[in-house]
């Protein structure tokens, strides 16, 4: 119980900061690894994301919502998987349909996060 508490108290921090990032802040690597650190496991060893990456696939998209913020995002998301070197090209692409959530930001070692719109 005591771990879900934790878990729910963790969740509501990163909407919090989340939500500050919206209103001003800028956008940071930390706030997307964290919301993508529970996708480490799937995108590692395949199977099926858990509803916490899931979770942090919706509320990185929400984070995104300008040109700005989308090209951070892909470049946070681009450094964190080249820091992994058994990430698995095909989970990586399917996460975000395995997570129901239309994402604008091609994943990719390789993309120009400059071109991004």
């Amino acid at each position: 119980m005591k771990g879900i508490t934790c878990s729910v108290l963790f969740m509501v921090a990163s909407v919090l900061i989340m939500v500050q990032a919206g209103q001003g802040m800028s956008l940071t690597c930390g706030q997307v690894d964290t919301l993508l650190a529970p996708c480490i496991p799937y995108l590692t060893h395949g199977g099926e994301p858990g509803p916490e990456c899931c979770n942090g696939v919706r509320s990185t998209k929400a984070l995104a919502q300008n040109t700005e913020d989308k090209r951070q995002v892909c470049m946070c998301v681009k450094e964190a998987a080249n820091r992994y070197a058994n990430l698995e090209d095909d989970a990586v692409q399917a996460l975000p349909v395995k997570c129901g959530v239309d994402v604008d930001i091609p994943v990719s070692r390789k993309i120009n996060c400059d071109v991004i719109n």
